[in-house]
């Protein structure tokens, strides 16, 4: 829940190398809304789900190194959302590169696939510092495309981050990312 304490890396769910998910419930005012919905680890490596521009943002820092991002494709309008992120693993981790799980990054609103970008590869290890954050970014911030603490303006109802592997099925969604590939 935002305005909470920070959990740290070692009590923080386990999402590095594995399918996970991250919905958020929340409100968008009328006049629309920015900020950091969850975030975990800093300008060092991590990710971080957004709002800015009226879109919803995913970034996932590669240890300082890379940035990898999904921007939803439409503006979200007024109202109550579910604001989901998902990571589907396409590969296994190369530790001994230092190199994560390459994966999709996707991202939905309200049930309906709204942006999809494939990362080479993820964090491997550890986020250092790694704390989970949910509502702002405090400290170093996971990107520079903000300042931090970029708190939320909407409202947030609640953040689940479910790291059971289960993830959205849309065939649809599945077909058309597979044609924009050829």
């Amino acid at each position: 829940m935002p305005n909470t304490q920070s959990i740290p890396f070692v009590a923080a769910p386990r999402v590095l190398n594995r399918p996970h998910s991250i919905t958020a419930s929340v409100d968008i005012p009328a006049g629309g809304a920015e900020g950091g919905l969850i975030c975990q680890g800093s300008a060092a490596g991590g990710y971080s789900l957004f709002v800015m521009d009226g879109r919803l943002h995913f970034v996932q820092n590669y240890v300082g190194r890379d940035r990898f991002e999904v921007i939803s494709d439409s503006t979200l309008p007024p109202g109550t959302h579910e604001l989901r992120f998902e990571f589907e693993p396409t590969s296994l981790p190369d530790m001994a590169s230092g190199r994560g799980a390459a994966g999709h990054l996707q991202l939905y609103v309200d049930g309906t696939l709204v942006g999809n970008v494939d990362a080479p590869t993820t964090t491997p290890f550890l986020l250092n510092p790694g704390a989970l954050t949910c509502g702002a970014n405090p400290g170093s911030p996971v990107t520079p495309q903000y300042t931090s603490p970029f708190k939320f303006t909407g409202t947030i109802h609640k953040v689940t981050v479910n790291v059971s592997g289960e993830l959205t099925s849309d065939p649809e969604a599945k077909l058309r990312a597979h044609m924009a590939r050829q």
